[in-house]
């Protein structure tokens, strides 16, 4: 029976991935490490913050893991949550283990504390960064009911590597945002079927953004961490230059698109409407056969 990751908690999702019983918390809610900010506020609190951490291993590997509570204000990131990311990633510079997992769940800044939460992105990627130059590899698992938003959103594309379901959904700016400073005309956030063409899994993985999609189903990410542990990191000027390559030449292709589907069309879908009906496995087949195709 498959075991949705979009329906589980932060705890479940970690549970899920790793070996059995391999599992390790860091400042676990007995530790009551949690924002100070929030209690002056007079808003609610969690004891860990929204954001599981630990070690564990994934196929008899060791590696470390951090998963972001998307049923807390939204897995959004405050100080505290941060810092723990952040040590994380330090931890990982000297214990080296095979990888770091981090299952993105979250809206971006916390908006309670927004500069300390501002500041908490920057440390993090500047931490994320200086781990990849050295070694460390991060694998990125999108697919909460929070989607991967905000500062978050820059976090994950500092990743190695990404898996992503259809459900999970990767941007900068989230539909809420964009309606509020751009107006409805420019993106409905109400209108779920064009955010999720817009921000979802098919809609990234056929742009190229991510490596791997895959079903909302527990043990398929589990797989997908598995076949990546291996993979070398590539780390390199070189490669943050072809980025920008790609990003003009899309826009050079697609800033006047105001949907995904004429942007499908453009890559050699053929039947662009027909996409959203289609399995993980059978989308990820027409893909590969489009990318030869074209290529």
């Amino acid at each position: 029976m498959a075991h949705s990751f979009y329906e589980a908690s932060a705890r479940e999702r970690v549970a899920g991935m790793v070996d059995a019983c391999s599992f390790h918390e860091f400042l676990p809610p007995a530790a009551r490490v949690s924002s100070p900010h929030m209690a002056m506020l007079d808003q609610p609190v969690a004891f860990d913050d929204g954001l599981v951490i630990g070690r564990a291993t994934l196929g008899g590997a060791p590696v470390l893991v951090a998963a972001q509570e998307g049923q807390f204000l939204g897995g959004a990131i405050g100080e505290v949550h941060g810092a723990k990311l952040v040590g994380l990633i330090e931890r990982a510079r000297r214990d080296r283990p095979q990888a770091v997992l981090i299952l993105f769940d979250s809206g971006g800044v916390r908006l309670h504390e927004a500069n300390a939460g501002l500041i908490a992105v920057s440390e993090i990627i500047r931490a994320l960064l200086g781990a990849r130059a050295e070694g460390v590899r991060f694998i990125g698992l999108i697919g909460g009911a929070g989607g991967c938003f905000g500062g978050t959103g820059l976090i994950a594309r500092c990743c190695d590597t990404l898996v992503m379901s259809e459900e999970g959904r990767l941007a900068m700016s989230g539909p809420e945002v964009i309606e509020t400073v751009r107006g409805v005309e420019e993106f409905d956030s109400r209108d779920r079927a064009l955010v999720w063409r817009v921000t979802g899994g098919k809609h990234r993985y056929l742009l190229g953004e991510i490596d791997a999609l895959v079903a909302d189903d527990m043990a398929a990410f589990r797989s997908a961490a598995l076949a990546r542990l291996d993979r070398p990191t590539h780390f390199s000027l070189d490669a943050v230059e072809a980025e920008h390559r790609q990003l003009a030449e899309r826009w050079a292709s697609f800033s006047v698109a105001d949907d995904a589907l004429p942007i499908w069309r453009e890559l050699g879908v053929r039947a662009p409407e027909t996409v959203p009906l289609l399995e993980a496995e059978a989308f990820v087949a027409m893909v590969d056969e489009c990318r030869r195709a074209t290529a």
